[in-house]
């Protein structure tokens, strides 16, 4: 008779491993199946790049940062594919590198931290960034002069906790941001009560409306969207909102989760930022009722999808029309003294004489939104005081101003 042996007793960590590795979270690294190629093989050619990823990223710190992933899995290769894909700058000098979630800026803060320094002339991540969003601290403001400036505008881009950013967001992801995006602004009422306006549905009809209107543009994708795969499945959950004025404008699920501008003709700037705080304060209300509050971070601010508008990610501008001093040798000194930049606006209200320039501030982050909006009401009075001395004959010497 065949005798039976007592049946081994299983171990434990056997036993249980189903369950374990059902609780034990994955590392998002290990699920990366990278080829067995050298990291020197692997590193982008960035000899002639000249994005400031270019000017922080070395061999060594890619070999450290290249096997690590977020959570929901965007790669240190997924932060630098703008700057890979678009190594070159006309006029404005381009970050190249793009976060595809919140915690991007932690996982390759080795990264993120020395470009955030750099790029925003040296604020540092031990700063805590400060926030202001009360219009009555703003000196001023209220009556630029109106035969220079044509429009004022003030915008910011907001994230929305528990989602990737539009670089990394799967399609369900995007839907649902629009859904959430939809609710919100139908909440809105009075001045603020408007229109959403799906791109996937939009026909063409209304789409020349609305290019017309001003509030859509030629170029709805830009190369960064491209490269950094914000653009991935356009237009499908992408729309844009409007007020019945038609002076607040809302983008959805482009560069950023949300792009608020408010915006009128005339040299009211201090109107258009106490308009910008209120529908603001009203939507973070609601998102943060929706238990999906803006994403913020003491060093950083308000999150952003791109480093360079991190903080308050402000920018307030006006278009005006300078005849005389846009020609000055000291132009360009001027506004970096002021910490303001210009861009040609290719306004229609442009003449052959002269071109209409689109001025803003530089800074977002180090920055409150009232301190923001003061370097530029102010710098807006100066160049306009300057353009009529020179007008007049007279010296501008005494006006030019220190650096702020």
């Amino acid at each position: 008779m065949w005798k039976l042996k007592p049946p081994l007793e299983m171990p434990l960590s056997l036993k249980y491993k189903h369950i374990l590795e059902q609780l034990t979270p994955c590392d998002p690294g290990a699920s990366i199946k990278l080829k067995k190629l050298s990291a020197e093989e692997e590193f982008p050619n960035l000899a002639k790049n000249q994005t400031y990823m270019a000017e922080i990223l070395t061999i060594k710190m890619y070999k450290r940062l290249r096997g690590r992933a977020t959570q929901s899995g965007f790669t240190l290769d997924d932060v630098i594919q703008p700057g890979v894909e678009n190594s070159e700058h006309s006029c404005t000098r381009t970050v190249g590198c793009v976060a595809g979630d919140a915690e991007s800026y932690t996982v390759f803060m080795e990264f993120f931290d020395p470009l955030i320094e750099l790029y925003h002339r040296g604020y540092q991540q031990i700063q805590m960034h400060r926030s202001d969003l009360n219009p009555e601290n703003l000196k001023g403001g209220a009556d630029l002069d109106g035969q220079y400036v044509l429009t004022c505008q003030v915008s910011a881009g907001r994230n929305v906790d528990d989602f990737c950013f539009p670089p990394h967001c799967s399609r369900g992801e995007r839907r649902a941001l629009e859904k959430l995006a939809i609710e919100a602004l139908n909440a809105l009422d009075g001045e603020f009560k408007g229109t959403y306006h799906s791109l996937k549905n939009l026909s063409e009809e209304g789409l020349k409306g609305l290019t017309a209107a001003g509030i859509l543009t030629d170029n709805l994708i830009s190369p960064l969207m491209l490269s950094s795969g914000m653009a991935r499945d356009w237009p499908d959950a992408r729309g844009v909102w409007h007020n019945e004025m038609k002076n607040f404008i809302i983008w959805v699920n482009k560069e950023d989760h949300l792009r608020i501008t408010s915006m009128q003709q005339g040299g009211n700037m201090k109107q258009v930022f106490i308009h910008f705080c209120s529908i603001l304060k009203k939507l973070e209300e609601i998102y943060l009722q929706k238990k999906h509050p803006f994403i913020w971070k003491d060093n950083l601010g308000y999150v952003s999808t791109c480093p360079s508008d991190l903080g308050t990610g402000l920018r307030a501008s006006v278009h005006i029309r300078l005849k005389h001093i846009s020609k000055h040798k000291k132009f360009g000194e001027i506004l970096q003294r002021l910490r303001l930049a210009k861009s040609v606006t290719g306004s229609v209200n442009a003449s052959a004489e002269s071109e209409v320039l689109d001025i803003s501030n530089v800074d977002r982050i180090g920055f409150s939104e009232v301190q923001l909006l003061q370097m530029v009401v102010d710098g807006i009075k100066l160049l306009i005081d300057m353009d009529k001395y020179i007008e007049q004959g007279r010296p501008i010497d005494d006006l030019l101003p220190t650096q702020k």
